[in-house]
């Protein structure tokens, strides 16, 4: 039997009030000056000004890099740490979602290792541990605050690296809810569908084990029981709490199994089309975890139990169409476009995607490989 390695910050803070006390752990750590990675919007919604003052009260410096894209590029990267080494930052806290995050580490990465981001594309190619990175998350979704990949997409190929290194796991994680509750409708179903995605993959996935397999589950049964109240009523904190809660689990699932052909099939739409992650994987998700029904049946109509369909006496090929149903009628409810057509994505750039998602691919743990062919075919499947 193989030995399995289980992955996350040493350090993992949530709840209402997590934020406070976040801001004493790094006071009582010896940083002097922080680089805080976020965006504009939360630059706006004064969440980052309110960070400063905080660290500001406790004697910590703190820079703002508050260009960060939706889909992370090399360019970030370099603006970022050009702040940080201007600065002569000491530590890194990411605030926001997935693309703050993934930045943040990338730019933590370069800052202790040297280089180019690009030069990390891979698994385990760095030689030191990144300078010491906080990631407060805003999101509900990506986990990307306590796992060890970083997607930062090449500005000059327009494809996403994937960058999978134990050195960019966080040191402290921050799930606060409070600073989730203005995240717009739309934002809540992408992020919510992504969890969805990650826990799916997760466990599906050909390096899943007891301990990614409890985390999965859960993180699936609460999914279905509160994204929808999210997304209709952003104040309704018990559905804040619990997505919470679910994107943390469905992280700690797929940081250590590892994910599968959806997440390497959206890296090339969000790279290529400058698309929404969590959208794509929802568009996505159904028509990968059909392909995979062939040796994964078993497997989907657990996930189908989780999602609340009854499976008492099903085959298992029945619990599968089950699973993909239930996933199909979710997405619809949380106002996922229906296919790849409303995303303005091209049929000729098919055998394209699909050349760059089988690159990507590598080292993920899809239940089953395809060939080309038939990842081209899931894309028109999604179409």
């Amino acid at each position: 039997m193989s030995t399995a390695t289980f992955f996350m910050p040493s350090v993992n803070l949530i709840g209402d009030g997590a934020l406070g006390q976040a801001v004493n752990h790094v006071s009582e750590s010896g940083f002097s000056h922080a680089l805080i990675v976020t965006d504009k919007p939360l630059v706006e919604l004064g969440y980052a000004g309110q960070l400063q003052q905080a660290l500001a009260a406790k004697d910590i410096n703190a820079s703002i890099f508050d260009g960060v894209q939706a889909n992370p590029t090399t360019g970030n990267v370099e603006a970022g740490l050009a702040i940080l080494n201007k600065n002569q930052c000491d530590f890194v806290i990411s605030l926001g979602g997935g693309s703050p995050h993934d930045c943040a580490k990338a730019i933590a990465l370069v800052a202790s290792n040297g280089g180019d981001i690009r030069d990390y594309e891979g698994v385990d190619k760095s030689a030191r541990p990144q300078l010491p990175l906080v990631s407060i998350n805003t999101t509900a979704g990506t986990a990307s605050e306590i796992t060890r990949f970083c997607i930062i997409t090449d500005e000059n190929t327009h494809i996403k690296m994937a960058i999978v290194d134990k050195h960019v796991t966080p040191v402290l994680s921050v799930n606060d809810p409070f600073l989730m509750k203005n995240m717009p409708a739309s934002l809540t179903a992408a992020t919510g569908m992504d969890a969805l995605t990650h826990a799916v993959e997760a466990y599906v996935s050909t390096a899943a084990n007891p301990i990614t397999d409890a985390c999965a589950i859960k993180a699936i049964n609460l999914i279905s029981d509160n994204l929808a109240n999210a997304v209709e009523n952003g104040s309704n904190m018990e559905a804040r709490n619990n997505m919470a809660y679910a994107q943390l689990l469905a992280g700690m699932a797929f940081n250590n199994a590892s994910l599968g052909y959806v997440h390497a099939m959206a890296h090339q739409l969000g790279g290529f089309y400058d698309l929404p992650h969590g959208v794509c994987n929802a568009v996505l998700l159904p028509h990968v975890q059909r392909f995979n029904s062939r040796v994964a049946a078993v497997r989907l109509t657990e996930v189908a139990a989780a999602l609340g369909e009854e499976v008492q006496g099903l085959s298992p090929e029945q619990g599968a169409d089950r699973c993909i149903a239930a996933i199909e009628r979710l997405a619809r409810q949380v106002g996922i476009p229906a296919g790849l057509r409303d995303l303005k994505v091209k049929e000729e750039d098919f055998a394209e995607l699909a050349s760059n998602a089988m690159k990507d691919a590598c080292g993920l743990t899809n239940p089953v490989q395809p060939t080309h062919e038939e990842v081209v075919g899931i894309f028109k499947a999604a179409f």
